[in-house]
């Protein structure tokens, strides 16, 4: 009998919670038991604190960037990064080829970049839970490089690299690299249309056509040197949309909300997130990358967020950079 009090207590705490009941309608969560309830609630609490807290700091001035509650706000880190990360990205086969873009020194180039303006970038999609962001980020930059080439925006199939890219080094959904991605697309001859072959978010098998190849490529290239942000600031000024790696493992990043993304926590090295870096620019004093994820337009800025640049190579944003030549 004590027992039961106990738990109709704690129900009915949560339920008078309005932050976590609102929380609830809005995501549409839904949760097997009290207990699991019990549990979500109490790491949303956690979540809602930290970015609450992080906010505050921000609103005086001592952040860059705003943090807000969204779908993931239920999940611990690791949780989000076994959803959405996990293993995202393949650790790269040292002995394998890379062509290399040796950026000119004295190229100049705009001091703000922006391709959506320019009509290179396709609307922002969801990779769901599936690690396949590198599909999405090699789709991304192919998707530019062809409308830059042909005029025409179209937008590719993630679900084509997820099949069919093994042979080349992917595990569809259990991760993958862009380097790999576009040596498919070379081998194969082609990349289906996104309308042709729709994103399921799981792995399927194959079923490549060639009469709904939306786009192909000659080979691709690693912006040269590793790690110089200023040569991905001329590759991105000058090229197009560039494939980059990122450290995205941080409550900070999951959370992001708008302002100029600073985590100094962030690794240059430990990458495990592939996005697209689609401009560049300041914002009050503040470099920074324009980066269009693959988690939905809920997320950040309608499914983008400005991440700090010229901050020592900050989240590995140039770490390893790749492009299409088309």
């Amino acid at each position: 009998m004590r027992f039961f009090i106990v738990v109709v207590c704690v129900a009915l705490t949560t339920a008078l919670d309005p932050e976590w009941e609102a929380f609830k309608r809005h995501y549409g969560k839904r949760y097997e038991s009290l207990s699991e309830e019990n549990a979500r609630h109490s790491i949303f609490e956690g979540n809602n604190r930290m970015v609450q807290r992080h906010n505050e700091e921000a609103a005086a001035g001592k952040h860059t960037f705003f943090m807000r509650i969204n779908k993931f706000s239920d999940l611990t880190n690791e949780e989000i990064r076994q959803l959405l990360i996990g293993p995202g990205l393949l650790q790269l086969n040292k002995t394998q080829q890379r062509d290399m873009f040796k950026s000119i020194p004295d190229v100049q180039v705009d001091d703000t970049v922006d391709w959506r303006q320019k009509g290179a970038v396709t609307k922002v999609k969801n990779q769901g839970q599936c690690g396949s962001c590198w599909a999405f980020s090699a789709t991304g930059s192919l998707e530019g490089q062809h409308f830059l080439k042909t005029g025409k925006l179209v937008s590719l199939s993630e679900q084509n690299l997820v099949d069919c890219s093994r042979k080349a080094g992917n595990k569809g959904c259990g991760g993958g690299l862009m380097d790999q991605a576009f040596v498919y697309i070379k081998d194969n001859g082609g990349i289906d249309t996104e309308e042709c072959y729709p994103y399921k978010a799981e792995d399927h098998k194959c079923h490549y056509n060639a009469n709904c190849s939306g786009a192909t490529l000659r080979s691709y290239h690693h912006i040269f040197p590793p790690h110089d942000e200023k040569a991905l600031q001329r590759a991105v000024g000058t090229i197009g949309p560039i494939s980059v790696s990122i450290d995205a493992t941080w409550g900070s990043f999951f959370h992001y909300s708008h302002g100029v993304y600073d985590e100094p926590k962030c690794s240059s090295t430990h990458l495990d997130h592939g996005v697209l870096a689609v401009g560049y620019g300041s914002s009050n004093g503040s470099d920074y990358w324009l980066v269009k994820n693959s988690w939905g337009e809920e997320w950040g800025m309608e499914g983008y967020i400005m991440m700090s640049r010229n901050k020592h190579n900050q989240c590995g944003i140039a770490t390893r950079a790749i492009y299409p030549v088309v």
